[in-house]
């Protein structure tokens, strides 16, 4: 992967070029990224940069300089100012397709067979083809993929060992030895194990830890680490991709875009459930739960409950997101859009502010939040939708009906 298949990211980009070009590359690194930010693609793209034989100078002599003496300056002015690995010399073809020697990895996994030990290397073929389809997905996609079920991954104390094995060997045929660690969260006090070889690796050995939450990692291992932030993506950037990537209307990219919210991931995954009319879903919920319309509500409960857990957790956050545009609206009257265009989303968030205040309009973005936790550990679609209908009503119950289409 080369960093020009990334999304976004380019003073990232720029700051881990500049990093190699002034010599300032630590030996162990932490890309700390949010789900969806691209944080595991940069690192691929960034071990394929290390290994690159035009950005390490191996392709000097077939580019005509001496066997024996100086490189010529032209060579070292265009080292220099690569931006990006090739994508075409034999190191970043196997770097692209994850098979290059000396870039070797390390990820959340489970049993494979009974009585063997969890390591990394027992999914390499399904992790190549995980990351090819999905390479901003997350562990819950990874563990999917894999039909891990109810087990959960883990990083073992066996593939600390085999880390360590994986290192003290020489490098095969690039003058670096690139370790990917995805998810450092898993090691868990098994990480006590890599210590020493994170503090003082091998010589030209680079560590690429890549995290999601800082807080759930060894401090032993993060004091040993040196930091790269990762930021969200701009809802420009991820409209753009889906628009380029995707095919996806501009119109629809930029409601897919503010609802993700950075994360392409979830754009992603708010893509594949367009077809569902949210917003007409919401002003029918909204109203049968004002008028009191019991039985109404219990049958469009029991349509709800048929969705899956994936798509109610994408409507409660569609409800969401029309909640924080109608307190903005209501902070910021400068963004109502006066110019007699339709605006669908942003009438619908006008309504919701006639309906209810902001303090009410706060207290049923915390009820939907809390819906979808639950949603998230299994609960119970029919009892979680009716314990919520009783509560908007109650939030909402001293204020007029005024959502009827």
């Amino acid at each position: 992967m080369q960093f020009e298949n990334i999304i976004g990211q380019k003073e990232t980009k720029e700051h881990l070029v500049q990093m190699v070009h002034h010599n300032r590359l630590s030996h162990a690194l932490l890309f700390l990224g949010k789900e969806g930010s691209g944080a595991l693609s940069l690192a691929y793209a960034f071990a394929q940069y290390i290994v690159c034989e035009k950005v390490n100078g191996k392709q000097t002599v077939a580019n005509g300089a001496s066997l024996f003496g100086e490189e010529p300056a032209t060579v070292a002015e265009e080292k220099f100012s690569l931006k990006d690995s090739c994508g075409i010399c034999p190191a970043c073809v196997k770097a692209r397709q994850m098979m290059h020697p000396d870039i070797h990895y390390c990820f959340p996994v489970i049993i494979k067979k009974a009585g063997s030990t969890p390591i990394s290397n027992d999914w390499i073929v399904e992790w190549r083809q995980f990351f090819s389809l999905h390479p901003y997905g997350n562990v819950f996609d990874w563990l999917q993929f894999i039909k891990a079920e109810n087990k959960q991954g883990n990083i073992t104390a066996d593939e600390c060992n085999d880390i360590n094995r994986k290192i003290s060997l020489k490098s095969f045929e690039s003058e670096y030895k690139v370790m990917i660690i995805w998810m450092p969260e898993y090691l868990t006090k098994n990480g006590n194990k890599l210590l020493k070889l994170i503090e003082e690796p091998p010589p030209n050995t680079l560590f690429i830890l890549v995290a999601e939450n800082e807080g759930l990692i060894l401090p032993t291992i993060l004091s040993r680490t040196q930091l790269v932030k990762i930021p969200l993506l701009t809802n420009t950037e991820v409209e753009v991709a889906l628009e380029l990537k995707n095919g996806v209307k501009i119109e629809k990219a930029q409601q897919l875009a503010a609802l993700s919210e950075g994360n392409y991931r979830e754009a992603l995954q708010l893509l594949q459930h367009a077809e569902n009319d949210w917003q007409a879903t919401l002003r029918e919920w909204l109203n049968m739960v004002v008028k009191k319309n019991h039985a109404a509500q219990v049958k469009w409960i029991e349509e709800m409950s048929k969705h899956g857990r994936e798509n109610q957790k994408q409507f409660l956050k569609y409800f969401t997101h029309l909640l924080e545009q109608a307190i903005r609206l209501r902070s910021i009257p400068s963004l109502v859009n006066t110019s007699g265009t339709a605006n669908n989303e942003q009438d619908f968030a006008l309504r919701l502010n006639k309906l209810c205040s902001i303090p009410q309009q706060e207290a049923i973005i915390n009820e939907l939040d809390k819906a979808n936790y639950y949603i998230e550990r299994n609960a119970n679609g029919k009892m979680l939708f009716h314990a919520l209908s009783i509560k908007l009503y109650h939030i909402i119950s001293n204020n007029s009906l005024i959502l009827i289409n």
